[in-house]
């Protein structure tokens, strides 16, 4: 099976590309954005606050612990790694493919 852009396989688990877009009218995945999953959230860029939601909603999307979640790199950006444990691209395609369709 080939792997959308966004992820990446790694022996300690998955990488995500997204780039965020905070201040959205709703939290959403909108599909992609060249390499990267554009995902949306309601919460500004201030003091974490729209990366936390970031991380709370894929947990809820993709129906794991928000331990399983962990920010790796872009905190101040909108460009970020996420990386995911205990989750299989699978789960992650299959997950994305519901939002999109879902709008």
């Amino acid at each position: 099976m080939t792997l959308p852009p966004y992820i990446q396989v790694r022996p300690d688990g998955i990488l995500l590309a997204v780039q965020l877009q905070p201040r959205a009218a709703k939290n959403e995945i909108c599909g992609l954005h060249g390499n990267e999953l554009r995902v949306r959230v309601t919460a500004p860029p201030v003091d974490e606050a729209a990366n936390d939601a970031l991380l709370r909603f894929l947990a809820d999307t993709f129906d794991c612990p928000r331990s399983c979640i962990e920010l790796m790199h872009g905190h101040t950006s909108r460009h970020k790694r996420i990386k995911l444990t205990g989750v299989s691209p699978e789960t992650v395609i299959q997950a994305v493919s519901r939002s999109t369709s879902a709008r």
